[in-house]
């Protein structure tokens, strides 16, 4: 998969936001490894305050627990990068927010930090309804540090579409 381009990320950007105005939903996101770029993307919409609520960057395990409401336990057992953990924090998202409709990403973006278990450009999405059960999906990601970033802000927004219908 290839990183997507300025050009596309908006085109997305602007029909998730579309959907989710059509559709009457708010948006919160939840992001670590992206720092905001979900958030980013959307605002650049026009309009946007029309369904978007709130963006929370969580990269330590501190604002993960503090700003989302993960829990210790689940840091310690699976990691930050887990689908344990992309779920409580699009439930935590949620929760602290006035949103309908959530996506929260986590993932190694690099150079560093990956291992033989999670590599470089892993990244787990999830997504989240309020009222529902979230859905989480992991990626593995090729690429420098901006090329994994790119494709986690495009699957989050695309699974974003999936979850509108």
């Amino acid at each position: 998969m290839n990183a997507p381009t300025d050009a596309e990320l908006d085109a997305l950007s602007a029909a998730t936001g579309q959907r989710l105005l059509a559709l009457r939903h708010m948006l919160v996101t939840a992001e670590s490894c992206t720092g905001g770029w979900i958030a980013k993307c959307m605002t650049d919409v026009p309009g946007s305050s029309a369904w978007f609520d709130c963006g929370m960057v969580a990269y330590s395990y501190e604002a993960k627990q503090a700003l989302l409401g993960v829990r210790p336990q689940t840091l310690e057992q699976f990691g930050a990068v887990s689908r344990e953990t992309v779920v409580e924090m699009v439930s935590g998202a949620l929760v602290h927010s006035g949103a309908t409709i959530a996506v929260a990403v986590t993932g190694i973006a690099g150079p560093g930090g990956g291992n033989e278990d999670k590599p470089v450009g892993t990244v787990w999405v999830g997504w989240k309804r309020r009222g529902g059960y979230a859905r989480a999906e992991v990626f593995h990601f090729e690429g420098d540090r901006d090329a994994v970033r790119r494709q986690t802000v495009a699957a989050a927004l695309r699974g974003l579409e999936w979850q509108l219908g």
